[in-house]
């Protein structure tokens, strides 16, 4: 366990090197992330005040998030925050954490939207909003379009809305609380572009999982059933009884359900066009169906 150091720099090397022992993956980023945090300072601040004598009344805070981090906690709910499409989030175990990925899909649709909609407002509605990622990232980024987002889950929606608050857009969201499309089927509520980021982890596949998902993250948030693919069954299911069905439609699948979701896309209506969208390490990770708009 780090002991109290002359500098900023000695502790930031000593928690470094205590969680690299442990084996904490990419230890020095997480001893940045935490001493940013702690210091209330950003990264490039955190450098030139390296020679700095580390706070004395700091060290009993210091000590605290450190252990947290060696017990396997996800730094990003040590601190509570995670970035995500150049905006800060606050997190908590209550929602899943938002993954770089996602930024890709939130990018894709803001495209899509853009070149469908070029006149219009369209309404774009987050299935499964957790922290409110994509929802508050499409209304602060497209200030003409409407925005709706649900969830399950109460607790997730109350990150979601204070996410939302924290960047000027609670207002120019919905907010619904209910079981995938089941808020906008009862409201008789018509988005043009549905979005979601599902639970698609197959559950089988829980031991295998980094200690710092499998012991910290919302069960709820990660698993899909036998498959992974039970909550788009749901979704695409639940399509025709929307007042009609989205021009666009974008999943975040799991590794090799790319195709299986896009079958069951095809199955359930007609479309122009069903591409894929790979993450950075070329995994096909969205899945995006466009329909002809409705005039």
């Amino acid at each position: 366990m780090p002991t109290a150091s002359k500098t900023i720099r000695e502790a930031y090397v000593e928690a470094s090197s205590f969680l690299g022992k442990l084996g904490v993956a990419e230890a020095a980023s997480c001893v940045e992330l935490l001493l940013q945090h702690l210091l209330g300072c950003s990264r490039t601040e955190l450098l030139f005040r390296f020679q700095e004598q580390f706070p004395a009344e700091l060290e009993s805070a210091w000590r605290q998030l450190v252990e947290r981090k060696a017990a396997g906690e996800p730094v990003q709910y040590v601190i509570g925050e995670q970035d995500f499409y150049g905006l800060t989030f606050a997190v908590s175990p209550a929602v899943l954490i938002p993954r770089p990925e996602t930024e890709l899909l939130v990018e894709a649709l803001l495209r899509e939207g853009s070149r469908l909609f070029p006149q219009g407002a369209p309404l774009l509605a987050d299935v499964g909003t957790g922290s409110g990622i994509i929802p508050v990232t499409v209304a602060h980024a497209r200030p003409d379009w409407r925005v709706a987002a649900s969830d399950i889950s109460a607790a997730a929606l109350e990150m979601a809305r204070s996410n939302a608050q924290r960047h000027g857009v609670a207002a120019r969201v919905e907010w619904l609380e209910g079981d995938l499309l089941e808020p906008y089927i009862e409201r008789r509520i018509a988005p043009d572009i549905l979005v979601s980021n599902p639970p698609y982890i197959p559950d089988g596949e829980l031991p295998a999982l980094m200690p710092e998902v499998r012991l910290f993250e919302p069960h709820t948030a990660l698993f899909g059933g036998v498959e992974g693919l039970d909550l788009y069954r749901r979704m695409v299911a639940q399509l025709p009884l929307l007042p009609r069905i989205p021009t666009v439609v974008g999943f975040e699948v799991g590794i090799g359900q790319a195709e299986a979701v896009a079958a069951m896309l095809r199955a359930a209506a007609d479309w122009e066009e069903i591409r894929f969208v790979p993450d950075l390490q070329g995994i096909d990770r969205h899945v995006i169906a466009i329909r002809p708009r409705e005039q």
